[in-house]
């Protein structure tokens, strides 16, 4: 009883902290100086953010999302300022940080890398390498990312992150890139051990969509590097009813999930952040987190996939 308490406490002080205003923040839409915006994208985006309200609400908990439309700068977002648990989320960060270690040489793709079973982490939460391989295995690095990215493995992402240096090397990544509202402190494995630590791995939506547009723009990692991660993401198994579940059959996502447990019927995090090819051959990076939701989890996940609609229809052309 007193551990459910102090993790109440922990999820309404972190609520708290998110925002000062319990009613949504929606933005206005934004273009830097030298593209200004039509009355016609301005009227839409206006809409769209409305609708993003509207569609919101079905969680019956916290919602955030940014969207921008990277080739004009266009964007639209719902309390994208707000602090979310990650969980799986954070898997792009620490494949990105050491993509850009094997850039610069210091590690590489086709070296072995032992994961023991002292790597694995609990059952009640999603490792394939620990289902398959209960007695430990030797796997290259380019096998641990695709683990870790295609398949959401909490194992592989802990191995990866020591390989990296620790939370603190992903963190001076994050702080080269000038993105500051992306924390990584605790491990997979911790936060099998102790849901709580699950919030002190946060994002907002809109350093989410930072993080994002300098993958695409190649900021911090080689072409190499930037294709072989979008790859891993395009083929990412988990999330099929989020972003991607209501676009168009064809239409390319290159995305990462996050997903927490259940407890008391109240769904932590249901996460869905990816960079959607639009018809037009545009792109347009998205961050949808769902937290604190009693909605199941079908309700959650069209959450995502019907504010992914949204911006696809209203960007598309």
């Amino acid at each position: 009883m007193h551990r459910a308490i102090s993790i109440l406490l922990l999820v309404i002080s972190f609520s708290l902290s998110c925002s000062s205003n319990s009613s949504p923040h929606v933005s206005s839409s934004t273009v830097p100086l030298g593209s200004p915006t039509t009355d016609k994208q301005q009227n839409r985006n206006t809409q769209l953010q409305n609708e993003f309200a509207e569609i919101a609400k079905q969680a019956r908990g916290r919602v955030g999302v940014a969207a921008k439309l990277l080739e004009s700068n266009q964007t639209v977002s719902l309390n994208s300022a707000e602090h979310f648990p990650m969980q799986s989320v954070y898997k792009l960060p620490i494949s990105m940080a050491v993509l850009q270690q094997v850039d610069h040489g210091k590690l590489k793709l086709d070296q072995r890398v032992r994961v023991a079973k002292d790597d694995f982490i609990g059952t009640n939460a999603h490792s394939p390498i620990r289902d398959k391989f209960p007695d430990g295995v030797e796997l290259s690095l380019s096998d641990l990312l695709r683990y870790a990215i295609s398949e959401s493995d909490g194992t592989a992402s802990d191995v990866l992150m020591k390989v990296a240096g620790g939370p603190e090397i992903i963190q001076s990544f994050l702080t080269a890139l000038g993105i500051e509202d992306v924390k990584i402190i605790d491990t997979e494995k911790a936060i099998a051990q102790d849901r709580s630590l699950q919030y002190r791995n946060w994002a907002t939506p809109d350093a989410a969509v930072a993080l994002l547009e300098s993958l695409d723009e190649k900021r911090s990692l080689s072409q190499r590097s930037q294709e072989l991660l979008m790859k891993l993401m395009g083929e990412s198994t988990p999330g099929k009813n989020r972003l991607k579940g209501l676009l168009p059959a064809g239409t390319y996502v290159a995305h990462k999930t996050g997903t927490s447990g259940t407890q008391n019927g109240v769904t932590a995090a249901t996460n869905d952040i990816g960079i959607i090819t639009l018809p037009s051959g545009q792109h347009v990076a998205i961050a949808v987190f769902v937290s604190e939701s009693p909605a199941d989890e079908a309700t959650r996940e069209r959450v995502i996939a019907q504010l992914a609609k949204k911006v696809f229809d209203t960007w598309k052309s």
